[in-house]
């Protein structure tokens, strides 16, 4: 077992600046490639101060700001145009950050493509939903109003 430090959220193992245990492998060939992680050391302790401040700094100021922009989103039908065949099907699937691309675009404001989560994969024309993390103890759920593209 490998004891790491999280540099981002991780979907299922925490957010940053955790202290988490997990499988070497999945340490060596994942989490640190990638970015999501460094290895813990005695010196960590530092690190781990500065990862949580900068989260705090990115969450939103407030929980009133964070239920204002729930409410925005769940209140809102997303409108999201994508390439699809006559049945309906979509040449591919819908993508966080496509999600994140169209809320932007519908002014209700910026989301972090990593806070979303599509729960069953979108492959198909109609109303979907999906869910945004705002804070570790709020998500919200946005309705997507998926449209073939002319």
């Amino acid at each position: 077992m490998s004891k790491l430090i999280l540099t981002n959220e991780v979907s299922g193992l925490g957010s940053a600046g955790d202290v988490v245990e997990v499988k070497n492998g999945y340490a060596r060939n994942y989490l640190i490639p990638q970015g999501y992680a460094v290895a813990w050391t005695r010196g960590g302790e530092k690190q781990v101060e500065s990862i949580k401040a900068a989260r705090a700094a990115r969450e939103h100021a407030t929980i009133e700001e964070a239920r204002d922009v729930k409410a925005k989103l769940e209140a809102t039908k997303v409108k999201l145009s994508v390439k699809a065949g006559n049945e309906g099907r979509l040449f591919g699937s819908v993508k966080a950050q496509d999600v994140a691309d169209a809320v932007s675009a519908a002014g209700i404001g910026s989301l972090d493509k990593r806070k979303i989560e599509i729960l069953s994969p979108i492959k198909t024309v109609g109303e979907h939903e999906a869910s945004v993390r705002l804070r570790d103890d709020l998500v919200a759920t946005i309705t997507l109003q998926v449209v073939a593209a002319k």
